[in-house]
């Protein structure tokens, strides 16, 4: 069994700061695959915008750890895209960039369609953790769900994604 998840939980310090935690994970046969956790503090400088800074944690099975510091931008783009821009910045030089965007398309009051797409560039390879320099991922996918309430909104998606990886090579 193989099982993603993805959660993001916001807290307002004041009206134009929030400190947001976004945490994503992989688990297969009971255990941790990949994770990745980021916290970020986020301030206002649009109505419909914020800017992030922070630090991200990525854990993998198959490697070490990585550390990341984190600056990005999030808000709403002209006709009501949901877009996360952000950029990192890791230990010995590496560098990467994680873009995604979403739309809710109302097919009623309460049943929503959410299409979605994710992407992941990299500055280098970074053999030990198997990813490849350029565009390492990318996500497509769509989710339906119904809103019984703003708290119990229950879905059905599908999601297709690229991995471009690097194996170590032997010298």
């Amino acid at each position: 069994l193989h099982l993603s998840l993805r959660r993001q939980r916001q807290m307002c310090i004041r009206d134009s700061n929030k400190l947001t935690v976004k945490a994503e994970g992989e688990f297969a046969q009971g255990r941790v695959e990949d994770a990745r956790t980021e916290l970020l503090w986020a301030k206002a400088f649009h109505p419909y915008w914020d800017v992030q800074a922070g630090i991200r944690n990525d854990i993998s099975a198959n490697g070490p750890s990585r550390n990341w510091l984190a600056f990005g931008v999030q808000g709403l783009a002209p006709y009501w895209f949901v877009v996360d821009a952000t950029a990192y910045l890791g230990t010995e030089g590496r560098t990467a960039l994680r873009l995604s965007a979403e739309y809710e398309l109302l097919l009623t009051q309460r049943l929503i369609l959410q299409p979605r797409l994710e992407a992941n560039v990299y500055g280098k390879d970074d053999p030990e953790v198997g990813v490849g320099r350029g565009l390492s991922s990318a996500t497509v996918g769509v989710r339906l769900r119904y809103e019984f309430s703003r708290q119990f909104a229950p879905y059905i998606g599908i999601a297709v994604s690229y991995t471009h990886l690097t194996l170590p090579t032997k010298a």
